[in-house]
């Protein structure tokens, strides 16, 4: 499978199978898609496939260029890196049978929050009226579940949530020193995140999250207006002025490394770059603004008539980021961050996060459901932390949730960078949960053409 596209005056082919990105010239571009069915066909012979090509329309220049096209395509199809073979589709079967461990927990350590989101998924914190906030017994025992079905898997990651986590504090600390104290006996690793709108991130809190946490995720939509419409307090008034100057000191603080700056943009601001790049001229090197998932009735939803202004949002960042880069002033954006040389394993680039299988979220009374976003609905629930999982038939469903079951991810270019998407978007929009978001799909193939072009700028700096 191949997929080319234009950007930043770069011609780039995209060998999908493979994961080869190459830069062009005019003629191999252009040739590319002419050869491709040749391929397909078992055509091979350079005389044959130049003779063909030659007879193509959109085909022009010295023949002896034409020649030495026809041989460089070829070339790279003889080395695996153009038109290659899907080498993972016999690889699902093997794969929906894996034996799977847990490794990653969401402990929803606050079903509670200081403020009212207008698009929280949670219900402003309080998960549909059921506040709580979780005991140190309960997550005692969600560590204690997590070391005892983590098999041989050395490292464990662990996300304070909610709600507000800092709500909690207390049990917060509790359960890292816990956590801490099975390490060594057990063989383990806790590499620990918080997940914070910074409403009451305080000095003691800050020393103890750059000792203890491996990241921290700081809440903030971008520009003041943004962010006070969709992140005000329960009285109304906009929490902006407040968490900033938190945040610009938690950054500078951990060395602008292993934290994000993370954001939701709506229908409200299609003009999302300006945000990225308000946060950018705080100061914030790590940074992560989304689309909002929500229902279409909501007035601030993403909806198709918005995917052309926000797709060129997306080019405009990207063409913004290389002009910073190159003059020294660049950052990270999550979306943008991607891995040409290694990438995630095969595991990963076919089923993404893990959730239900590796990955498991936990409410504050110790249910267990497959992700953050499935808590909830009765349907979801798997199990708790005391009997473990009850619900095999629901781990096996997601199980098998991959790229090759998804109709509409197989002749998708962008299946192993996506792994499918993200399981939940799928069940609220389509009640299946191997099915795909559609508006979240089409933002995420320009993510990927974005984050390509970004590398092979930052390959051709270099």
């Amino acid at each position: 499978m191949i997929h080319q596209y234009k950007s930043n005056g770069y011609n780039i082919v995209m060998d999908v199978n493979s994961g080869s990105v190459h830069v062009v010239d005019d003629i191999v571009y252009t040739m590319i898609p002419l050869i491709e069915p040749l391929i397909e066909e078992g055509v091979k012979d350079p005389d044959t496939i130049k003779a063909a090509v030659l007879n193509l329309a959109g085909i022009s220049g010295p023949e002896q260029e034409i020649t030495e096209a026809v041989d460089e395509v070829l070339e790279l199809e003889k080395n695996g890196q153009l038109f290659a073979p899907d080498i993972y589709e016999n690889y699902v079967f093997d794969f929906k049978k894996r034996q799977t461990v847990v490794k990653a927990l969401c402990l929803h350590i606050a079903h509670d929050c200081n403020l009212a989101c207008r698009y929280c998924f949670a219900g402003e914190g309080e998960y549909h009226g059921r506040r709580a906030l979780m005991s140190f017994d309960v997550g005692k025992k969600a560590l204690d579940f997590l070391v005892e079905h983590s098999g041989n898997r050395v490292n464990l990651e662990v996300d304070f949530f909610g709600g507000e986590p800092l709500m909690n504090w207390q049990v917060v600390k509790d359960l890292v020193a816990y956590g801490r104290s099975l390490e060594k006996p057990r063989g383990k690793k806790f590499r620990f995140t918080l997940t914070t709108n910074g409403v009451l991130l305080d000095d003691e809190v800050l020393e103890f999250a750059n000792r203890e946490m491996d990241n921290i995720v700081l809440s903030i939509d971008g520009r003041k207006e943004v962010h006070d419409r969709m992140r005000p307090f329960r009285g109304g008034q906009g929490s902006y002025d407040s968490v900033v100057p938190k945040f610009i000191k938690t950054a500078e603080s951990r060395g602008q490394k292993k934290y994000y700056v993370r954001g939701t943009y709506t229908h409200d601001n299609l003009d999302f770059s300006e945000d990225v790049l308000h946060l950018a001229d705080l100061g914030f090197q790590q940074i992560s603004v989304e689309p909002v998932v929500a229902e279409a009735s909501d007035p601030y939803a993403i909806t198709e008539a918005d995917l052309p202004a926000l797709k060129e949002e997306y080019d405009k960042l990207a063409m913004e980021m290389t002009r910073r880069r190159r003059e020294g002033r660049g950052f990270n954006f999550f979306h943008f961050m991607i891995d040409l040389e290694g990438g995630p394993c095969v595991a990963k680039r076919l089923s993404g996060c893990g959730s239900g299988t590796e990955y498991l979220a936990v409410t504050p009374w110790g249910d267990l459901y497959p992700c953050h976003q499935f808590v909830g609905n009765e349907k979801f629930l798997m199990g708790n932390v005391e009997e473990g999982i009850v619900r095999e038939d629901l781990r096996e469903q997601f199980k098998c949730c991959n790229v090759y079951a998804k109709d509409k991810c197989r002749k998708c270019f962008a299946k192993f960078y996506c792994s499918g998407g993200c399981a939940a978007n799928s069940y609220h929009f389509h009640g299946n949960i191997n099915d795909t978001y559609d508006v979240g799909c089409e933002l995420q193939r320009k993510r990927v053409e974005c984050a390509v072009m970004l590398k092979v700028d930052e390959l051709e700096m270099e």
